[in-house]
C-alpha cells in the first residue's frame, strides 16, 4: 500500500527540515553574537589595548539575543506552516499558495541584523 501523495508530503518535510535547521543556525549564531564581547576582552588584554564603551558590548548582547528570538520564531512558523501544507496537500480542493510575505520578513529582518552587527564588528575591532 503505498501513501497518497507521498512525493508531496515528503517534500514538505524536507522543506519543514531546512527552515528548522535554518533556525538552530541563526539561533547558535546569536548566542556566539552574545558572547562575542568575551573574545574581545581576551583579544584586547593579549594586545594592550583597552575595550570600547560597554554600549557597543550591550547591542551584541541585544543583536545576539534578537538573533536567538528570530531563530526560535523561524522554527515555530516553520511547524504552522508545515501543518497547514500538509492539509493542503491532503485537502482534494485546491488551495491558495502560502505567499512569499513571511519569507520576505524574516529574510528583510536577518539583512537588518547582519547590517547592524557588520556596523558592530567594524566598531568593536577597530
Amino acid at each position: 500500500m503505498s501513501i497518497k501523495s507521498f512525493s508531496d508530503h515528503a517534500a514538505n518535510e524536507r522543506t519543514f527540515l531546512a527552515w528548522v535547521r535554518t533556525g538552530i543556525a541563526i539561533m547558535a549564531f546569536g548566542f556566539l553574537v552574545e558572547r562575542f564581547d568575551i573574545l574581545l576582552k581576551i583579544a584586547a588584554s593579549s594586545l594592550g589595548h583597552k575595550l570600547h564603551a560597554t554600549t557597543s558590548q550591550a547591542f551584541g548582547n541585544v543583536a545576539g539575543l534578537a538573533l536567538i528570538l528570530a531563530g526560535a520564531a523561524m522554527i515555530f512558523l516553520s511547524v504552522l506552516r508545515f501543518r497547514r501544507s500538509s492539509r493542503a496537500i491532503d485537502n482534494p480542493e485546491p488551495q491558495p499558495g502560502p505567499g512569499m510575505r513571511l519569507d520576505l520578513t524574516l529574510s528583510a529582518m536577518l539583512v537588518i541584523l547582519g547590517l547592524a552587527l557588520a556596523v558592530y564588528l567594524m566598531q568593536a575591532v577597530s
